[in-house]
């Protein structure tokens, strides 16, 4: 028609970008690929490990890890897909402690799958109505597998113990496993049920080697007492506080302060110590014979607290002092006017130990039974971190396990029994459906088969291998690293915790979900700063 412009309309505003169709769909499938194909070859006891290093603030600053949620954390991502995935690994990682590369993988996979389906002209909606089924049947088999050990303590204590070395058998504690496995166990049993992971501390030292590590009943703090100050303290009754200690500064900006004479001055510094002298006055009327301040404590002040026979501690971290109120029984206080409405911390015994060549105080005795200290020695500065966020993993999965306190098999074979069931229910359903279920056991059956090629082994025939035990009703088997061959896991006690493994299928398959829902994606426009409003 004449007249008519064939321009396109412009909707968005100017370097807004908008994808759609088949290119969003496969920006997000390629996107979610390539981050389970990241973090894919650190899966299972033989998996590799990443470096990772740091620009920015801490350029240089090396981390050597397997562990998928701190790769994930640590690499930029862009794609809107592979964003997903990294929430969902750190969910995972906040939620129940471990499991966080396997919910990425198969996360990864699902959309490895949904990909071919989408090629082969199948809608989203019906794969997705086909997923949720075999979710279903999934997790059904899970539970049906699942045990409960919890009302024989030995039993469930040696189901502690297996759970946690088969999460560190993929860490660089796995030399070590059944040593931190039971330093990890002894630590969570003294919670007593309570699955709160305040109560242990967890302190890094270098030098010695990894076995040189200990549990150490009580509270440890990286501290030390001022100078002529009481170096033991039997009984301690402790105040712990946040408050500044040096001369109160005028805040006023600018302001300044006219003398006429030295002698003023000299009245001046007279006024100032005064003050601080009324504050250390307050701290001493609470009756308490060891303070601990998260800030500075300046030397006028530490020199009345060693008049006083006060062992005054300074510089706290906020954690610590946070987490020794709540073993003493204490509170944080920043004045002190109120001495009769504070609340001390109390303990039998506050000492000085010596750890490689650092001096710390020890509190023994403390209020909250449970409480206790691990203290990792290694060789490096890397081998130290990846052993803390190793052990950090142990004790999460651990705490899950004690709230939740049923188990099941490790080594492939949940994955192999959840995909056995998949493909006999597809097997049994009419529809297009049927294929996006089997989709799903071959995404599960990618874990074994990832395992098996992390360590070298024909992934293909152990897989297989592994699929017909299960079909033969060896509902045990499972994938034994340590040989290469198909074995039985409860003879070997590879024993994972259910509420991890419920949570690694249903994060996985409702991530994948969401992003194979996506058929347009819509970047908006950078907002512009206005020079005339004072921006440049």
């Amino acid at each position: 028609m004449e007249g008519v412009s064939l321009n396109p309309v412009r909707i968005y505003k100017n370097e807004a970008q908008e994808e759609k169709g088949e290119i969003a769909r496969l920006s997000s499938f390629i996107g979610a690929i390539t981050i389970g194909d990241l973090v894919k070859s650190t899966l299972g006891p033989k998996g590799m490990d990443k470096i990772l290093i740091a620009y920015g603030r801490n350029a240089g600053r090396v981390e050597v890890t397997n562990d998928g949620a701190t790769i994930l954390r640590s690499v930029g991502v862009d794609n809107p897909a592979a964003k997903i995935l990294v929430d969902m690994s750190r969910v995972q990682d906040e939620e129940v402690g471990d499991g966080t590369t396997s919910v990425t993988v198969l996360a990864a996979e699902l959309i490895r799958e949904a990909e071919k389906l989408v090629d082969q002209k199948m809608h989203p909606q019906t794969i997705i109505a086909g997923w949720r089924m075999a979710t279903a049947v999934a997790r059904e088999t899970l539970q049906n597998a699942a045990q409960d050990n919890s009302k024989d303590d030995a039993k469930f204590k040696e189901d502690l113990l297996n759970i946690a070395k088969t999460t560190l058998s993929s860490k660089i504690l796995y030399q070590h496993k059944d040593f931190f496995a039971n330093l990890a166990v002894d630590a969570v049993l003294r919670l007593k049920g309570s699955g709160s992971l305040n109560a242990i501390q967890i302190i890094k030292k270098s030098g010695g080697t990894l076995e040189d590590s200990f549990l150490d009943e009580g509270f440890l703090l990286d501290k030390k007492p001022g100078m002529h100050q009481p170096q033991r303290v039997e009984n301690a009754k402790i105040l712990i506080a946040n408050t500044p200690m040096d001369t109160d500064k005028i805040k006023i900006f600018g302001s300044q302060i006219k003398v006429d004479s030295m002698a003023k001055i000299a009245d001046l510094e007279l006024a100032e110590k005064e003050k601080m002298k009324d504050k250390v006055n307050k701290i001493l009327n609470h009756k308490c014979n060891v303070f601990i301040n998260r800030q500075l404590i300046y030397n006028y002040p530490e020199q009345l607290f060693a008049d006083a026979g006060v062992m005054a501690i300074e510089h706290a971290d906020f954690d610590g002092i946070e987490r020794l109120a709540l073993v003493t029984g204490g509170e944080v206080v920043s004045t002190f006017d109120s001495p009769g409405q504070v609340k001390l911390g109390e303990c039998d015994v506050i000492e000085q130990v010596m750890i490689g060549d650092d001096t710390l105080l020890r509190f023994s005795g403390v209020k909250l039974g449970e409480a206790c200290s691990i203290v990792i020695r290694g060789a490096t500065e890397q081998i130290i971190d990846e052993a803390d966020r190793s052990l950090h993993d142990a004790l999460c999965v651990l705490a899950a396990t004690v709230k939740e306190s049923r188990i099941v098999y490790g080594g492939g074979c949940c994955e192999a029994m959840m995909a056995g069931a998949i493909f006999k229910k597809a097997a049994e359903t009419s529809g297009k459906e049927a294929i996006a279920m089997e989709s799903f056991a071959r995404a599960l059956l990618t874990l074994p088969t990832a395992i098996a090629d992390n360590a070298g082994y024909d992934s293909a025939q152990l897989v297989s291998e592994l699929r017909a035990a299960h079909t033969q009703g060896k509902t045990s088997s499972g994938l034994d690293m340590d040989k290469g061959k198909v074995a039985c896991m409860k003879e070997l006690g590879i024993t994972e915790s259910f509420a991890v493994k419920r949570q690694v299928l249903l994060s996985a398959a409702e991530a994948a979900e969401m992003i194979i829902r996506v058929d347009d994606i819509i970047k908006c426009a950078p907002r512009r700063r206005v020079p005339d409003r004072g921006y440049c």
